[in-house]
């Protein structure tokens, strides 16, 4: 056993060490400081395996930060025992890594403290707007501690790491045998191997399949499944993914399923023909003049934030109201979780299941055909408060939509954050700009909202709005991060009360529909007033209110049915009267569904391989976006997680084909649909 002795062996056992210990340190910060677990009532044997499992990931992170310097160690001539310089090299290497490292354990902790998702290849797309990006980083976080603690970490364990390299390579040589040195190496390189597989059994010899990420996920629930991640790890293999446009062959297999979903007359399974022709349909509004069109997308509010949902803090009195009195969505659904996603498939009628980049960024396809086209005679205004150069969205709005877009910088009032001017002082500013056109002018404007967003500011010009100070622990038992959070949530609510004031002193209102729909739910906190389903499967965070309002042209309605985004301006354009030509995903609501319950496909988990789905009030499906491992879930159960595809095998199968074919249709529609 001389072996053991090998001062070169004992500094890098000893390194390994070090790391591993700093890399579990750091995944207890994240369970304890982050997780979305409550610790009290989790299974501990399941808490435990996800653990183990999470260990067992940083073991590989550790040693695969080490192998080069095991290599650096024993070079025959030129070596870290032998040499300063070789030294110096290894300190350098053990420096650059660890600030990597270290950085990427920060940027996690942050993207998942923001999105309830860990960091993957996902997290590219905002580089593409680094300044924006930048400056809501600054706003929302103590950067400058953050980056001192980053900094101070790295340096404490390269401290450690060079403490012991002194009492290790600077030791004199202990004589080892050849023979000892042999069976040595042999016991190193098998324990080496099992680290970096991640397994001691179940081992295929011919075909040996290494820890994985989806090893994580294996009790079904995707809080828990996150602390069982390393990202530095799961980062990489999300990157290695390949991302292929869209399949076409697998289009074509669902081609029939999605002939039969979207009410496709004249299929062409040859050519995918999705085009369908609309007539005027005899649910159209009875105006003698075209009714204006207003959409409102409210920033990162979910549902479960609203009391006409069943928030019992009531931060929306206003959205309550118009609730009460208009077309009311109960389960309305967005198919990607994402603002510049929200805003293509309201815009375009086809989902962005764009797998990194977001449709938008990819100048191939920003020029879309889309039913705002088919409002002619309206004048078409895109108001934002801040930069639509956010994800390139200034391409599709321009590319595809010929609307006129006012942005940052065509304002006057003064910016109040990264987003640009307050979301008050935009609808004050649009209504100026709305009541100035000419009153035989029907006008379609998209009015984007940012201030229900982090930092979360609270201009000090707000009217006679009130912030309202309630403890921390009663806003996040109903579902807010924050007290700043729930204020903003109030802010955008008295925002809405104020626009619609000005919309009838203004003389517009009466014809008038308002389509308000939140773009997407953010990371929550627990929304006990919601049923179990919700935070279980994820649903939270695609569930987002909606309603279409106008006293003066609708009767108040209760809409039941599943209802997706993409189906929003088909049913507008069907109230409005108009003729169109449909080649997307959406669909008037008001045309038949078959007498079954209408299905929305949607992107659960978003990354380099989705997991994917199709709801409808009653069910579930979910499903990696290959289609594989797909289970069923009934959304009134109190115990959403029982796949219960066995007892409902017809309506399973139904949703399984909706959920993969529409998913793929999407992808295939981003490209097809682009105007040439």
């Amino acid at each position: 056993m001389q072996w053991i002795k090998s001062r070169r062996l004992r500094y890098l056992a000893g390194s390994t060490a070090i790391l591993l210990l700093t890399l579990a340190l750091l995944r207890f910060v994240f369970l304890f400081g982050f997780a979305d677990i409550d610790l009290r009532t989790i299974d501990s044997s399941a808490l435990w395996k996800t653990v183990g499992i999470g260990l067992r990931f940083d073991l590989r992170l550790a040693l695969l930060i080490m192998l080069p310097l095991a290599l650096l160690c024993y070079l025959p001539f030129w070596n870290m025992s032998g040499s300063r310089r070789a030294r110096l090299l290894g300190n350098v290497y053990l420096a650059v890594a660890l600030l990597a490292v270290g950085l990427v354990y920060v940027i996690d902790f942050g993207h998942y403290n923001y999105l309830g998702v860990r960091i993957n290849a996902t997290v590219l797309r905002f580089a593409g707007d680094a300044d924006i990006s930048g400056t809501m980083l600054w706003q929302s976080y103590p950067v400058v501690w953050i980056t001192l603690g980053w900094l101070g970490g790295c340096a404490a364990v390269l401290l450690a790491l060079f403490s012991l390299e002194r009492v290790t390579l600077e030791r004199r040589p202990v004589g080892i045998s050849r023979k000892s040195a042999a069976l040595g190496s042999a016991v190193v390189v098998l324990l080496v191997f099992l680290g970096v597989m991640g397994r001691v059994s179940d081992i295929n010899i011919k075909n040996p399949i290494p820890l994985r990420w989806s090893d994580a996920f294996f009790s079904g629930d995707r809080q828990l499944a996150a602390a069982g991640l390393n990202p530095v790890i799961f980062l990489y293999d999300t990157l290695l993914i390949p991302q292929d446009p869209y399949d076409r062959e697998t289009v074509a297999n669902y081609y029939d399923t999605m002939v039969d979903y979207l009410g496709i007359d004249q299929p062409d399974r040859k050519a995918l023909n999705f085009v369908r022709h609309i007539g005027t349909q005899p649910h159209r509004l009875s105006v003698e003049r075209p009714p204006n069109v207003i959409f409102i997308m409210l920033e990162s509010l979910g549902a479960s934030r609203v009391g006409a949902y069943g928030n019992p803090l009531k931060p929306t009195p206003n959205l309550d109201a118009i609730a009460a009195d208009s077309w009311f969505f109960r389960h309305f659904y967005i198919p990607v979780v994402s603002t510049a996603k929200t805003v293509w498939a309201s815009i375009t009628g086809i989902p962005d299941v764009s797998r990194e980049e977001t449709a938008s960024r990819n100048p191939l396809i920003t020029r879309q055909h889309t039913l705002l086209n088919a409002f002619e005679g309206y004048r078409k205004l895109y108001m934002i408060g801040g930069s639509a150069g956010w994800a390139n969205l200034s391409a599709l709005i321009r590319e595809s939509t010929g609307m006129e877009l006012i942005q940052e910088g065509d304002w006057q009032s003064p910016n109040a954050d990264v987003w640009g001017i307050s979301d008050l002082n935009l609808f004050k500013e649009a209504d100026r700009i709305l009541r100035d056109l000419p009153a035989d002018e029907p006008f379609f404007a998209y009015i984007q909202t940012a201030g229900n967003h982090r930092p979360f500011t609270i201009p000090t010009d707000n009217d006679d709005f009130k912030t309202v100070e309630l403890p921390l622990e009663e806003v996040q038992k109903w579902g807010f991060r924050s007290v700043e959070q729930f204020n903003a949530v109030r802010l955008i609510d008295y925002d809405i009360g104020r626009f619609l004031q000005m919309a009838r002193e203004s003389g517009y209102f009466d014809n008038t529909l308002f389509v308000f729909f939140g773009d997407h739910n953010n990371r929550i906190t627990t929304i006990p007033h919601m049923p179990p389903a919700f935070e279980q499967l994820g649903l939270e965070s695609n569930h987002v209110p909606h309603m279409i309002y106008a006293p003066a042209l609708l009767q108040p309605r209760v809409i039941d049915e599943a209802v997706n985004l993409v189906d929003v301006l088909p049913t507008v354009a069907g109230l409005a009267g108009l003729e169109y030509t449909n080649r997307t995903m959406g669909r008037d609501l008001q045309l038949s569904s078959q007498g079954r319950d209408r299905a929305v496909p949607l992107v659960l988990e978003e990354g380099s391989f989705p997991v994917i789905g199709a709801v409808t009030s009653e069910y579930l499906v979910k499903m990696n976006c290959d289609g594989s491992e797909a289970t069923l879930h009934e959304l009134s159960s109190d115990s959403p997680l029982e796949d219960v595809s066995g007892r409902h095998p017809e309506e399973f199968d139904r949703l399984r084909k909706v959920a993969h074919g529409a998913y793929e249709t999407s992808r295939y529609m981003l490209y097809d649909n682009a105007r040439k």
